[in-house]
């Protein structure tokens, strides 16, 4: 994967960390889910919310990717493992690609690997991303 500046909101990082701190009280700690994303937390950048850059995919953001190798496109909203629906096209940040997108940029590739090899994803668009429309809090 390249290396890439996280931005992320003191909400959003609150949140998440929180959703570590209670899988590991649950014994869950070694889940590699929950230590990619830990592990991304640990190297991201605070910002006040009106300040992540318009581009960036934060939580809630509304997303097209396009798979590189395979032309595949795909609609997903980024949410906390709780919301998540698949068939509904919200994607658990808890998953390999939902992990992998937060903090990416329009334009952005990503790189990880897969038990078939690399999977290659862009991010084409992000139609809809709450800090930039003014949606603080969700």
């Amino acid at each position: 994967m390249t290396k890439r500046r996280l931005y992320i909101t003191r909400f959003d990082k609150e949140r998440l960390e929180e959703l570590v701190a209670v899988a590991e009280d649950f014994d869950e700690s070694g889940r590699n889910d929950l230590a990619g994303l830990a592990g991304e937390l640990s190297k991201a950048k605070v910002v006040p919310p009106e300040k992540v850059p318009a581009d960036i995919v934060t939580m809630n953001s509304k997303v097209v990717l396009r798979d590189i190798d395979s032309g595949e496109e795909m609609n997903y909203v980024l949410v906390f493992p709780k919301d998540a629906n698949i068939d509904g096209g919200a994607i658990s940040v808890l998953a390999p690609i939902g992990t992998a997108i937060l903090g990416y940029a329009k334009g952005d590739v990503i790189e990880w690997p897969v038990p078939s090899g690399v999977r290659r994803i862009r991010i084409e668009d992000i139609v809809y991303q709450p800090e930039a429309a003014g949606d603080y809090d969700l």
